[in-house]
Parts: structure tokens; C-alpha cells; sequence
């Protein structure tokens, strides 16, 4: 996930959530149900840890409910290089070469490809965090930043790319998703490499981010990354041996919001889903624009003071809690929950804010 110059873009933020993974955690700490089992941000205890003496774990996997594990920033072998921004950028050695290798073999399609970050440390995201929460305060912080310690990027297997068009770079979220079919021939190349596409559209409630087409990650083994990519499955489904099933949509037939509109709410609350550890969304639908009362708006910016929320949505969800205790939860075990609600507001001339979520 992409994080330069996130202080002077905190105005935009709302869009880059859409276009750059869902921008973090959402504030559920004023639902109407924590009674009813909120969930843990927390990973679950026995968290893994790098036998320096062996290397890192190219399988490792780093993500909202998993943290980076220990000793592998002293196991981290790393390169610097420059990009053609004249930025630094740190990533990890044997990924390095394996990006070369990609980005050599792209170049005979005509594909033009570089680095816009890879490895950023514990101690960095801590750094961004600290600014954030001084400058907007911790709440804000919370739901823009992720959190410390569970980034992906600490690995320094997880590389952002920008595409090179005509010779001009092209390095801004919204401007490189105008390049689908530039992204397609980048993606056929990433398993021979022993890359994978991290963050899959669709698939938010699994990873807990939205569409990147640019965030590629480094397993090492290329027969491993044709696997996971020719079955079109989250690097998530396959360390758990499982796939996860289909999601079905209702969007209804609203006259205040489109498909598009919705569609955008929706991928806040399945980023927020991926955080209930074990559990399997099955549905997912718009509750109506009765919703949109001045009484919910009026929650909703007590809710989020300061804020003048002019619009809300309500969203409906049916899931499954783990079946077994090898998972943990704060669900009851084996169960259907339905009609699970999430709440998001937006202002005017912003984004959609997931605010709350419960019964």
C-alpha cells in the first residue's frame, strides 16, 4: 500500500481508501452492540518468530490479524535503490533480483515498470502514526493509518509498482488504474518471477484491503506463486488451506445512491470483515434509503464530532463464526449471524466513513 505523501493528501483521503485499500481500521467503539461480540484487533497469541540463523520466511504472512514476526527486522537482508523519481527506495535482497528479472522480461513487451516503495520498518509506521494522531488526532489516525507492526511492507517482500508510459511516470493511484490492460500484462508475468498480485478485487473481506494492481509480493517460489494465481485465490486462502465461498450482493434499488456508490461503501465494511478472525461473509446488502434520516445523521456526527456528515447508509451482512476453537473469536462458535449491521457516513465532498457496526 502506497503511503508517500500522506499528510499532504489527508484532505483526499477518502478516495485513496477506495483506490488504496480501504485506509485502515474503522471506529466501532461507539456501536449501540458491543454486548453482542465485537472483535479483537489483536493477533492471536503464539505469533511466530524468524530464526535468524535460517532467514526469513518467504511464506510469512503479514496482514491485519498477523503481525511481522519477531526477529525479522535482524534477519531482513535488504538492497537500496534509486527510482526514476530520484526516491530511495529499501527492499529485500533475493526480491530485488526477482524484480529485475520481472522487469526485464516486461520491457520486451513494451512494459515499462519501477519501484515506488517496498520495505518501510516498524519504527517508520510508528513515525507516520505519531504524526497522523499529533496532527489529526488518534481516532483519525486509527482509521488512515495501519497499524504498527502489521504492514505487509515490513517485510520488504511487498513492492509497489508505477508504470512508465510514453516515457512520463505515472505514479498517482487514480491515474494508474486508467491503465487496466498495462496492469494485465504485468500480472500474467508476476508467478514466473515468484511474484503474486497481493490484493485481489473482490476479495477485500479476505485481505482487508481493496484492489491494488500495483502491490505485488515476493514468495520466492515460483511454482507456489503459479498455484495461488492460476487458482485465483488470496495469499490468505492458501496458508490456510481453505477457500473462502462466494459473497453475494444486494444493492437494491436506491434512489439516492448508485450501484457505484454503494459498491464503494461496501468495500469499507468487507475491509473492516477481514479483521473478525475465522469468520466467513456470505452476504451482503443495502438496507434502504429509509436509512437516511436526519435522526441517523444527526448519530452519526456525534458519532464523529466535528464532522458535518450530510449523508448515511446502513449495511446488512450475514456470516458464519469459525467452527472450531483453533480460531479465535469472539463469536460464538459455529454460528449464523445475520442481519449484522454497519453504519457510514459521508460529507458532501467526501468519502464514504465507516462509523460503527453491530447489532
Amino acid at each position: 500500500m502506497r503511503i508517500k505523501g500522506m499528510l499532504a493528501l489527508a484532505a483526499a483521503i477518502a478516495l485513496a481508501a477506495v483506490l488504496a485499500g480501504c485506509g485502515g481500521t474503522a471506529d466501532s467503539a461507539a456501536s449501540p452492540s458491543e454486548e453482542n461480540g465485537t472483535q479483537s484487533t489483536q493477533a492471536a497469541e503464539g505469533a511466530s518468530s524468524v530464526d535468524q540463523s535460517q532467514g526469513i520466511d518467504y511464506l510469512a504472512l503479514v496482514n491485519k490479524l498477523n503481525p511481522l514476526p519477531e526477529g525479522w527486522e535482524d534477519a531482513l537482508e535488504t538492497v537500496h535503490m534509486t527510482n526514476s523519481v530520484g526516491d530511495d527506495v529499501e527492499v529485500e535482497k533475493k526480491a530485488y533480483d526477482a524484480y529485475l528479472e520481472l522487469k526485464a522480461d516486461l520491457e520486451k513487451e513494451g512494459v515499462y515498470v519501477d519501484l515506488d516503495s517496498a520495505r518501510r520498518s516498524v519504527a517508520d509506521q510508528q513515525r507516520i502514526m505519531d504524526e497522523f494522531t499529533e496532527e489529526y488526532g488518534a481516532d483519525y489516525a486509527k482509521k488512515t493509518v495501519a497499524t504498527p507492526g502489521y504492514s505487509e511492507h515490513h517485510t520488504g517482500l511487498a513492492l509497489d509498482l508505477y508504470l512508465i508510459i510514453d516515457g512520463k511516470d505515472v505514479v498517482e493511484n487514480e491515474d494508474m488504474m486508467e491503465y487496466p490492460e498495462v496492469w494485465t500484462k504485468i500480472h500474467a508475468k508476476l508467478a514466473d518471477h515468484g511474484f503474486i498480485l497481493r490484493y485481489l478485487d473482490g476479495d477485500e473481506h479476505i485481505t482487508g484491503y481493496g484492489y491494488e494492481p500495483w502491490h505485488i509480493r515476493y514468495i520466492d517460489d515460483p511454482a507456489i506463486a503459479k498455484e495461488i494465481t492460476d487458482e485465483g485465490i488470496t495469499f490468505e486462502e492458501y496458508k490456510a488451506g481453505k477457500v473462502y465461498p462466494e459473497v453475494s450482493y444486494d444493492y437494491g434499488d436506491s434512489k439516492l445512491y448508485t450501484k457505484e456508490e454503494l459498491e464503494e461503501a461496501a468495500i469499507q465494511v468487507k475491509c473492516e470483515f477481514a479483521k473478525f478472525a475465522g469468520c466467513e461473509l456470505h452476504n451482503l446488502r443495502y438496507a434502504g434509503d429509509e436509512c437516511n434520516t436526519k435522526e441517523n445523521i444527526d448519530w452519526m456526527n456525534s458519532l464523529d464530532e466535528g464532522t458535518n456528515y450530510t449523508q448515511v447508509v446502513e449495511l446488512l451482512t450475514d456470516f458464519h463464526s469459525p467452527v472450531t476453537e483453533d480460531e479465535p473469536s469472539a463469536w460464538n462458535l459455529d454460528t449464523e449471524y445475520t442481519d449484522y449491521q454497519w453504519w457510514l457516513a459521508r460529507t458532501d465532498d467526501g468519502g464514504w466513513q465507516l462509523l460503527t457496526n453491530g447489532y
